[in-house]
């Protein structure tokens, strides 16, 4: 006879708890490294923006000691606000990676709680490496145990679910035994918080970073004995009851171990919302083939139902909410290679002056995030069809590595940095072996020279 199921909160706690003996395949690490990669890129990028600047600004007189760096900035700040900005950072511009079973983005949220851990707690970079790729698996599988009505209800799922991924990641990374690590998911979980409807405005790096900044306090909490409830997920008031209608329990701890659900992460190509990258590979198509938005007068878009739901916004006047935007995102990619240029409010404002296209949204949830099905109705009566069934960056049409390198070298580039980032694309690549991770930190939290000299 086998013995019973442990319930859910136990086995991932002693999934977490076991995590120097876990036999974690080659293709996992990778896909760690890969995901680090990513983030720094994304957050370098991001770590000029306003909203990162007006954050800086208002939690740095309340910190503590200044014993973290932070990301492409000169700032040197304490532990948890280092957390908050790099995370921050990392997704302000809707640049980094995605889970497409739930479109949890999932490195932002946990990667910089332990990148700031390094700094105070001695780690090595296969050390770091596995706690990452823990708390990033345990974000993923609650991901998928809420989805899908989770998100489709507004719930921003990379806060909600990335605070206990941030608190399991550091739970490893601390070396808490069973019962503390339950205890730190319990006090994520009384954290977890975050609404779509932020998308596109400032308030949404604000969830992300409290993600981050409050799954690390969960975990520290939890070392010093700070208790909370045995069932925080699964119980009659636990998260998945809350924060779903048909919540799927089995997701959070069928065949742990073994079934890598982090593996499947994927990496963009564009500054968008991941449901846009279909629409932008479509455009260029047309791009390619001559054809102008004068030509055009109107769109059919059949594609999944969050398409429609999250990028069928034709009014957007900022920068940030036009990266959620079918509309200018389409326009846009009509004039060549797409970037984060694309998506300024002086982008908006040339969209709104030359016009965008008139579209029509077809749900159809079959089809994967990374498809679109396009029908272009011409001025002259004609239409133009394209089908795009795995867009650049999905799980069937992957970001290889060397593209991942060039991303982090492009966006290092439109944040001005001038000092060379070699050093830490090499660091990323061979984390295995590194025997301080805190060497992470010193390559990629400085600013850009002009900073500098200011």
């Amino acid at each position: 006879m086998s013995a019973p199921a442990l319930p859910a909160e136990t086995a991932l706690a002693r999934f977490a708890a076991d995590a120097a003996s876990l036999a974690v395949p080659e293709r996992v690490l990778s896909e760690g490294r890969r995901s680090l990669l990513n983030m720094f890129a994304t957050a370098l990028a991001g770590s000029g923006e306003p909203a990162i600047d007006i954050a800086a600004s208002v939690l740095t007189p309340f910190a503590g000691p200044a014993t973290c760096g932070v990301i492409g900035r000169p700032d040197r700040t304490d532990l948890p606000t280092a957390a908050f900005l790099n995370a921050a950072s990392a997704n302000i511009f809707d640049f980094d990676d995605t889970h497409p079973g739930t479109i949890i983005h999932p490195t932002a949220p946990v990667a910089p709680v332990l990148l700031a851990l390094a700094e105070t707690r001695h780690m090595t970079g296969a050390d770091l490496l596995r706690a990452f790729i823990i708390g990033a698996e345990v974000e993923c599988r609650l991901g998928l145990a809420v989805s899908p009505d989770h998100y489709a209800r507004g719930w921003h799922i990379t806060s909600t679910c990335g605070v206990v991924g941030a608190a399991v990641a550091a739970s490893v990374a601390l070396g808490l035994d069973e019962r503390r690590i339950g205890w730190a998911i319990a006090n994520a979980c009384g954290q977890s918080a975050g609404m779509v409807e932020t998308l596109g405005t400032m308030t949404k790096s604000l969830s992300v970073g409290n993600a981050a900044r409050g799954g690390l306090l969960a975990a520290l909490l939890a070392e010093k004995g700070f208790s909370g409830p045995d069932a925080p997920l699964t119980g009659q008031r636990g998260i998945l009851h809350l924060y779903a209608d048909a919540p799927h329990a089995k997701a959070l701890s069928q065949d742990l171990g073994t079934r890598w659900d982090f593996a499947d992460n994927t990496y963009k190509p564009y500054p968008v919302g991941v449901v846009l990258n279909p629409v932008i590979d479509a455009a260029a198509v047309l791009q390619s083939d001559g054809v102008r938005l004068s030509d055009i007068a109107d769109i059919t878009l059949r594609g999944h139902p969050l398409l429609r739901q999250r990028a069928d916004r034709p009014d957007v006047a900022t920068g940030r909410e036009a990266q959620v935007s079918a509309q200018h995102a389409f326009a846009v990619a009509l004039s060549g290679e797409v970037g984060l240029a694309d998506f300024t409010d002086d982008a908006v404002i040339g969209t709104l002056k030359t016009g965008r296209p008139a579209m029509t949204f077809e749900d159809d949830a079959d089809m994967d995030i990374g498809a679109v099905a396009l029908t272009a109705r011409m001025a002259d009566g004609t239409e133009r069809q394209v089908t795009i069934t795995a867009a650049r960056g999905s799980t069937d049409n992957p970001m290889t590595n060397a593209q991942i390198e060039d991303k982090l070298r492009a966006l290092a580039e439109y944040r001005g940095v001038t000092w060379d980032t070699q050093p830490l694309i090499d660091a990323v690549w061979s984390l295995d072996t590194l025997p301080d991770a805190a060497r992470l930190a010193a390559l990629a939290c400085r600013a850009p020279m002009a900073e500098v000299a200011a």
